[in-house]
């Protein structure tokens, strides 16, 4: 899983009786010289925010609805439940529908839902679909000169300040930081804390430290030990920093071309390249603490349950509601081949921004992560909305 950033910063603002003096003599000339036109720009106008329209569609207009299968897209649905609100009644039905059916399943679509195409207000009717996994890296439970790089938990010193508390209109917004005196100050860096360290517990280590960076980007993996044991791990909490791509990165300096920048082919860089590693990874300056899971069959999303590989589907919760069926239009990875599926919005992630914007979650291992680092596609997105429900709000 991803999430959302914040950083902290002070600003301290201060006057003194020598500049108050030099300034009043310049200020009182000032007020007795006729106004001239100000020859400055206006101030950019503030963009306004996004919002989504909801287009209402018929179902046999959405693609290759006629023949999408939709019994694992029901189940997936059926993960989700149940949900309270608008969803309910829906959940209610979903549960009576027999397990294979899939004629029952697609009656129970068409008889519970209404199809609204998902369109940004900035204009565009389609967006970009990238692809997630859950990997699993090699680790031990000791330290070792095989096994160095800590899995962090939570350090103790992270201070996270929800703004809401003090001002509602900063809902969904946090600051994290560290107390330094009697100032917040921002959390260490990447780079600060493969230098230093940080105050918390060492879930696992592991001798791969680009497969817990692009774990770290994932959100959530599995740890195989050297015992023969595997652990889950999840995200936890962050460091404040916002995300920077290190495909980018590679890509300005010229180390990658384009069409190389994948997961597969940074991995391939890094091969080649243990000189420049650390430099590279540590220009992503945002950092992911991980929690210890309870095995279950598959890590949970941001609605809390098990995500369903390639049918489950990372969004912007502003406007698709988490649990909410999303049918889906794209191609698969690397391909032109169609990819038309009934998904199941049950996760979330801090890139994940915008109406026309999703991430396809693919499953686990080194199979799912090859289509995962490879999706980059355009794709239409319709939401299924309860008959008879008002529309969500789009903030």
């Amino acid at each position: 899983m991803n999430a959302a950033t914040a950083s902290a910063s002070s600003i301290s603002m201060y006057t003194t009786h020598m500049r108050s003096a030099l300034l009043a003599p310049i200020l009182l000339a000032a007020a007795c010289a006729p106004l001239a036109p100000c020859p400055c720009p206006p101030p950019p106008v503030k963009p306004a925010p996004e919002t989504a329209v909801y287009l209402q569609y018929a179902f046999d207009a959405l693609p290759g609805w006629p023949s999408a299968g939709l019994e694992r897209s029901l189940r997936a649905f059926l993960a989700g439940c149940p949900r309270p609100g608008p969803l309910a009644r829906a959940c209610d039905a979903a549960a009576a529908v027999p397990p294979g059916d899939e004629a029952a399943a697609r009656q129970f679509f068409e008889a519970s839902f209404v199809p609204y195409a998902l369109v940004s207000s900035d204009g565009p009717d389609s967006g970009l679909i990238t692809g997630y996994y859950e990997p699993i890296i090699e680790g031990s439970r000791t330290q070792s000169s095989e096994y160095r790089y800590p899995i962090f938990g939570v350090p103790e010193d992270l201070v996270t300040v929800e703004l809401a508390a003090t001002n509602p209109d900063l809902r969904g917004l946090r600051l994290r930081g560290r107390i330094d005196g009697r100032r917040l100050v921002p959390y260490l860096s990447r780079g600060e804390i493969e230098a230093r360290g940080v105050p918390a517990q060492v879930i696992a280590w592991t001798g791969d430290p680009v497969g817990l960076f692009f774990l770290q980007v994932q959100g959530s993996g599995q740890v195989r030990l050297d015992s023969g044991e595997r652990i889950r791990i999840g995200f936890a909490d962050q460091n404040g920093h916002p995300y920077r791509s290190l495909g980018r990165y590679l890509l300005d300096r010229g180390e990658l071309p384009l069409e190389q920048t994948s997961m597969q082919g940074i991995k391939t860089w890094a091969a080649a390249n243990p000189a420049k590693l650390q430099e590279a990874l540590n220009s992503n300056p945002s950092y992911i603490f991980f929690r210890e899971l309870p095995t279950t069959d598959g890590p949970p999303g941001a609605l809390g349950v098990a995500l369903t590989p390639e049918y489950s589907l990372a969004v912007d919760r502003r406007f698709v509601p988490l649990g909410s069926p999303v049918y889906l239009a794209t191609t698969y990875p690397l391909s032109e081949d169609r990819l038309e599926r009934m998904m199941a919005a049950q996760d979330t992630g801090g890139a994940i921004r915008g109406a026309v914007r999703a991430d396809f979650y693919w499953g686990t291992g080194a199979e799912a992560g090859a289509l995962a680092g490879s999706m980059r596609q355009q794709g239409r997105m319709w939401l299924m909305w309860p008959r008879g429900e008002p529309l969500p709000r789009s903030d």
